[in-house]
């Protein structure tokens, strides 16, 4: 994928972002996100810096435009791209690094594709439920939460990998 269009497709996705932080509460057991995929599908060529910086103003898009709490997706945004490297190592090996090369799931495999979306939605959940909960809900209520939002998120998140991740084999 060119650059001019990745960009685009992230400026799209930070907008179904927003529509689903604005209209799709439906319950307070489901919170649901793209934004650790988005930010897991930055340009490998891009550094951890940049991409923390990416993540922060993603993060504070959504929360000033949506959820209301500032700071909070910020929050949790900026270790998902902290970490966003050494996810793509653990699961991926160190290939795309040495080749410059940004990840598919064309090339990788659906598996692997999905377990460092699942890691990097898992570490942006269990943040943003700590963060929100602030010590005011139950550690049943904070866990069925992580456990309903991660399986939701990671379902929709699956779904943006096309955009994002295309095959560039096609």
């Amino acid at each position: 994928m060119k650059r001019g269009e990745f960009w685009i497709a992230y400026v799209l996705l930070l907008l179904a972002q927003l529509l689903l932080s604005n209209f799709f509460h439906v319950t307070p057991y489901i919170f649901l996100t793209i934004l650790p995929v988005m930010v897991l599908c930055l340009p490998i060529r891009m550094g951890t810096l940049g991409a923390m910086l990416i993540a922060c103003l993603t993060g504070l898009t959504v929360d000033l435009l949506s959820e209301g709490v500032l700071g909070l997706n910020a929050l949790s945004l900026i270790p998902v791209a902290f970490a966003r490297n050494g996810i793509i190592g653990l699961i991926f090996g160190s290939e795309l690094f040495a080749r410059k090369e940004d990840f598919s799931v064309g090339r990788s495999g659906f598996g692997k594709v999905a377990a460092a979306v699942f890691l990097s939605t898992l570490l942006f959940l269990v943040i943003y439920i700590w963060a929100d909960g602030a010590g005011t809900r139950p550690l049943w209520f904070n866990g069925l939460r992580l456990a309903a939002s991660l399986l939701a998120s990671f379902l929709v998140s699956l779904l943006t990998l096309g955009v994002l991740a295309p095959d560039s084999r096609k």
